[in-house]
């Protein structure tokens, strides 16, 4: 039995590195990436330098796959990076393309790097890093949220055009994660004083969630299911909380949803 390749970004820390962990202990010879490789970890899995935002840097990592490999059979988009609580205009536009660069560009640029080897196989995954975001919006967290909500439509209009070549494409969506991610979140960089009182009161909120958010291992698990299924669901939610937002979202009528969100969150 042939031993699967498997391509994970973002896998330095938090979900990324959980999930190749969690790829290569279960048989998968991964590579993982960064855009700065720092020497002295020991990993069950190698890395390679990557820079999602570049065009060259993918396809020279991808290059780097194939030469020593010969094919990859699975991807997981996982590269990304989020902004503080703030509200929607309080990022500027260069910094709310950043994050869409980042965020579902990148996502495109890989995505479009490995599919002519895919194609040329008859085979290969696609798995995407959403979120719950992707369908259950947050206030004082838009653009991150639309960088989800495009990577939804995206995977899924994908399937449906690649499943003629035996591919499949995927999103998993985690809720509150408990990572490095998170403590190191980007600042908006373009703050106003009239949101100030809130944007404060939303990040002590969100900070208590985390307090006791599940830790990456409950997503990297969802990774390996999404990854071995016979017949892939569209999308996979990670964890209980995620679950029942999903449930919720889809039973609940808007007006309850929306209420609890703005109590939740302390919104007046």
């Amino acid at each position: 039995m042939e031993i699967k390749i498997a391509l994970v970004t973002g896998a330095s820390s938090g979900i990324g590195e959980a999930t190749a962990t969690q790829l290569a202990e279960a048989g998968y010879k991964v590579y993982g990436t960064s855009r700065s490789i720092k020497p002295g970890k020991t990993r069950p899995f190698d890395m390679i330098a990557l820079d999602v935002t570049s065009d060259v840097s993918v396809r020279e990592a991808i290059d780097t796959v194939l030469r020593k490999e010969g094919r990859i059979d699975l991807l997981v988009n996982n590269a990304g990076f989020g902004v503080a609580p703030a509200g929607a205009e309080e990022s500027s536009i260069e910094q709310a393309q950043a994050i869409f660069d980042t965020n579902f560009f990148g996502v495109v640029r890989m995505t479009r790097a490995v599919l002519p080897h895919m194609r040329s196989r008859g085979s290969g995954r696609i798995i995407h890093m959403g979120s719950v975001l992707g369908f259950l919006p947050m206030p004082y967290g838009a653009l991150y949220a639309a960088t989800k909500h495009a990577i939804e439509g995206y995977s899924e209009s994908l399937d449906h055009e690649l499943r003629t070549w035996g591919i499949r494409s995927v999103v998993v969506e985690p809720a509150y994660t408990k990572t490095p991610f998170d403590a190191n979140l980007l600042q908006a960089d373009a703050m106003l004083e009239d949101y100030r009182d809130v944007r404060v009161a939303v990040t002590k909120r969100v900070s208590e969630v985390m307090e006791s958010a599940e830790g990456p291992a409950v997503v990297a698990r969802t990774v390996l299911e999404a990854a071995q299924a016979a017949s892939p669901k569209l999308r996979y939610t990670a964890g209980g909380l995620a679950g029942r937002l999903r449930l919720l979202r889809r039973f609940a009528p808007t007006s309850v949803i929306d209420a609890g969100l703005r109590k939740d969150l302390r919104l007046s």
